[in-house]
């Protein structure tokens, strides 16, 4: 038979229910025990089920099992804890959990980032091992490759009498090296005296050939001389006073003759007035001739205006011995500017031999007074007199 509830039991549960959300839920529960039929009865608690509602406020069926009270609220105990919500996790909880992670990882940064450092400065300090140990080893080749000269030096020289036999073989060497020297500079000696006097030969040679390599006979020392009848007269100066021109060691005027001589030097020659005139040669014999050589000091020697007094165009006649009978042997050109020695080839075909030979100067290189001429050679071959040359 259920008791009927108590009177008040509405206002008993509101105070009563139970916290299931705070710590102290479990002594709630224990210490509501003791009224928990007034608790069925009156009606259910905020935490229970409709149908616990309807349940507790119909009447039972007729029929049923009876429960005690014991039983009910152990049941209901355990339909309240299956039915309690799970708890919330704080927003500060998760908070404080990411900054210990961050921590964490940002320590575990800075220790891989030592360890790094670490590893690179040890790879340095291994890399400037290795080069100094190489430099160093280098050093140790070199001074090894130097060293044993050094030491074989006294080697040498461990006793003093071994130094002594050193000192007199390199004094015999000396001696046999002045010697040769000596020798040398005698044999040096003896070939320059020879040279010296080849060349003194070689240059009288030269000078006696005349340096044409042929006979000359327009040489007043082999009997040559000048047809003053037939030459052009010299040239007088009018500034020079006609007193002093009277006396011939007081002029300075050289007569025609010089260009028979082998002395040339500036000054040295025969002048006539103007740029044409003509010489006649008488030559020693009759010649047969073949050349004609005219010389004229060159222009690094010759004095101002030197080089226009010198003849340019000029013919060549051979005279027969009734000295009318002119034989054309050539017209030529002397150029100041070549060789001051110019020989030039006669037109003498066929060849015949000739007593006297004349030079007609045509022109001379600009001088507008006088012209000079310093000597004159006639080459060929001499025949006997009165003999004609046949071909």
């Amino acid at each position: 038979m259920r008791r009927s509830p108590r009177s008040g039991s509405a206002a008993s549960t509101h105070k009563h229910t139970p916290n299931f959300y705070s710590d102290n839920s479990n002594s709630s529960v224990s210490a509501t025990s003791g009224e928990s039929s007034s608790h069925r009865s009156a009606g259910p608690g905020p935490g229970e089920p409709e149908g616990r509602r309807a349940q507790g406020s119909s009447c039972e069926p007729a029929g049923s099992p009876v429960v005690s009270e014991e039983q009910f609220d152990l049941l209901s105990t355990l339909d309240l804890r299956q039915e309690m919500p799970l708890p919330r996790v704080s927003k500060s909880f998760l908070n404080l959990l990411f900054q210990v992670l961050s921590l964490l990882l940002s320590w575990l940064g800075d220790v891989l980032v030592s360890v790094y450092r670490e590893v690179c400065s040890i790879r340095f300090l291994l890399t400037a091992v290795s080069l100094l140990s190489l430099f160093l080893i280098a050093l140790w080749w070199g001074l090894l490759c130097l060293v044993p000269p050094l030491e074989n030096e006294p080697k040498e020289m461990l006793t003093l009498s071994e130094y002594h036999k050193c000192v007199r073989s390199q004094g015999q060497q000396l001696q046999q090296l002045q010697a040769q020297l000596d020798k040398l500079h005698k044999e040096v000696s003896r070939v320059r005296a020879a040279n010296s006097e080849r060349v003194a030969k070689l240059v009288f040679q030269r000078l006696n050939e005349d340096f044409v390599q042929k006979p000359d006979y327009a040489l007043s020392s082999v009997g040559a001389s000048i047809d003053l009848e037939k030459t052009s007269q010299d040239y007088r100066d009018a500034n020079t006073a006609y007193f002093w021109n009277r006396f011939s060691f007081w002029n300075y005027a050289r007569p025609p003759t010089i260009i028979l001589e082998p002395d040339v030097f500036p000054g040295n020659c025969w002048a006539f007035e103007g740029d044409q005139g003509q010489v006649v040669i008488r030559l020693p014999g009759r010649v047969q001739l073949s050349d004609i050589t005219l010389q004229h000091p060159p222009p690094s020697v010759a004095h101002s205006g030197g080089t226009k007094s010198a003849p340019r165009d000029f013919t060549v006649y051979g005279l027969q011995v009734d000295d009318e009978t002119e034989v054309f042997l050539g017209k030529f050109t002397f150029n100041v500017e070549k060789s001051e020695i110019q020989t030039f080839h006669l037109q003498n075909d066929p060849p015949a031999a000739f007593p006297k030979v004349k030079i007609q100067i045509l022109s001379n290189w600009g001088h507008p007074r006088f012209t000079c001429l310093y000597r004159v050679r006639a080459h060929g071959i001499q025949t006997s007199e009165g003999q004609r040359t046949v071909p």
